[in-house]
């Protein structure tokens, strides 16, 4: 069965050190919270607010142990009145036997707004 896993970030600032540090920390948990292998990964899409632009932040994922070749693609999140600022998003499209409602998202820093609904506490 193929699943979408969500996750998303904020950074304090647009700087491309913190950009790639935090999609860092957020897929890594992803990918231990749902046990993701990179070879069950169809692809990884990553949205910025428009208020990030110094840095790719599919980089950091593509440099993780065995994931160079997973198709990762930025892309720039719409950008609405009121809207979540220095905000990162991840969609990530697995293989995986898990039911739907076993999937965890992961929401991380000012992100956990976005949906409280999900969060693993």
């Amino acid at each position: 069965m193929i699943r979408g896993i969500r996750g998303a970030t904020t950074v304090e600032a647009n700087d491309a050190k913190i950009i790639h540090s935090q999609t860092e920390a957020l897929v890594k948990t992803m990918i231990e919270k749902n046990k993701i292998e990179p070879e069950d990964v169809a692809h990884v899409i990553v949205s910025v607010t428009d208020d990030i632009d110094q840095a790719f932040p599919a980089r950091p994922i593509r440099e993780l142990p065995g994931w160079q070749f997973v198709p990762v693609m930025c892309t720039k999140e719409m950008s609405v009145p009121g809207g979540l600022p220095y905000c990162i998003r991840v969609m990530m499209t697995v293989n995986t036997s898990k039911e739907q409602q076993a999937i965890k998202h992961i929401y991380q820093h000012d992100a956990r707004q976005l949906r409280p609904d999900l969060l693993d506490e």
